[in-house]
């Protein structure tokens, strides 16, 4: 990879350079993709946070990139506020706009940047919603053969879910090439590209192996040609993310789980139960595919239980 030379310090980019923020936009997008190895999940969000700005420009501010400043970043901020947008939000399309502009600043169309100088909105960390164990059970029992049609499909997904801690994504994109059911493990593919092993449980291994040998046959018959996807339609194709978060919200609502339920609640349930059977975090923080070991921590709150066990163990008075 060639190393950019930056503009030097005091320079100055003449008037007739000036244009739309919007021009260096396919530029970004593809050195999201190709040098920083972003997932696609992750490069539409940027597109998405960085076309909201770009429009607000075009309406109220008319700043090209040269002219945005402290106070077009303030009054870009003030209206996501007012649109009562949440403060993890308005951090997220501010880290977007961040970067672009540090592109730029690789890509020697400025000098500097005055974006880097903004705070970002102070966060209060927001615990994740968590099921006890039962109620995991309640949900992976949910699919019943006389009310669903593909119920082997939907309790196998729902059980490696639960088994890895994976995220929707990376279920979806689970093909029959990364299993192993003799080691019981599955090789998934997460933020960035990166690979990782994940193990699966008995109960995952015999889900999947009634859903291959009953019911995946007969969805693919259909269709123009098998790609190898583990969990597909009844058309034979890939699921997508959408479709898995209408399936636990019908069997989070059958089992009496709750409206608040997403796919991401069986990955925060995975890693809280855990951390209360004794995982290390290190360990916890590999499974889950996190970069920084902060991500992790956050179970470290959530897990009630076993703080209260350690403190009645070990407090003097407990």
């Amino acid at each position: 990879m060639s190393r950019r030379k930056k503009p030097p310090a005091g320079s100055r980019v003449s008037a007739g350079d000036f244009q739309d923020p919007a021009t260096w936009l396919p530029g970004f997008i593809a050195y999201l993709e190709a040098e920083c190895g972003m997932s696609q999940n992750t490069v539409m969000a940027y597109r998405r946070d960085l076309e909201k700005f770009f429009n607000w420009n075009k309406e109220h501010a008319l700043k090209t990139v040269h002219q945005v400043d402290i106070a077009t970043m303030t009054a870009f901020l003030d209206h996501l506020q007012n649109r009562d947008l949440a403060s993890s939000s308005i951090a997220r399309n501010l880290a977007a706009i961040r970067m672009f502009f540090r592109y730029l600043m690789l890509e020697s169309v400025l000098a500097e940047s005055q974006v880097d100088l903004i705070s970002s909105p102070k966060l209060w960390q927001r615990l994740p919603r968590v099921l006890s164990p039962d109620m995991v059970n309640e949900l992976l029992n949910a699919p019943i053969g006389s009310a669903d049609r593909y119920h082997r499909r939907d309790r196998a997904l729902l059980a490696v879910m639960y088994a890895t801690g994976c995220r929707v994504s990376e279920v979806t994109g689970l093909k029959l090439s990364d299993l192993n059911m003799t080691e019981r493990y599955a090789r998934c593919t997460g933020k960035g590209n990166k690979q990782r092993m994940v193990s699966l449980t008995p109960v995952a291994i015999q889900a999947i192996t009634q859903y291959l040998s009953i019911e995946r046959a007969d969805m693919v018959a259909n269709a123009v040609g098998d790609d190898g996807w583990l969990f597909v339609t009844r058309s034979g194709n890939r699921m997508n993310r959408e479709t898995v978060w209408s399936l636990i919200q019908r069997y989070a609502a059958r089992s009496g789980c709750g409206s608040e339920i997403s796919p991401h609640t069986l990955r925060h349930s995975f890693a809280t139960h855990l951390l209360a059977g004794g995982a290390d975090i290190r360990a916890l923080q590999e499974m889950l595919g996190h970069a920084n070991i902060r991500t992790t921590q956050i179970y470290t709150h959530v897990d009630h239980t076993r703080l209260k066990s350690v403190h009645s163990k070990c407090h003097p008075r407990g």
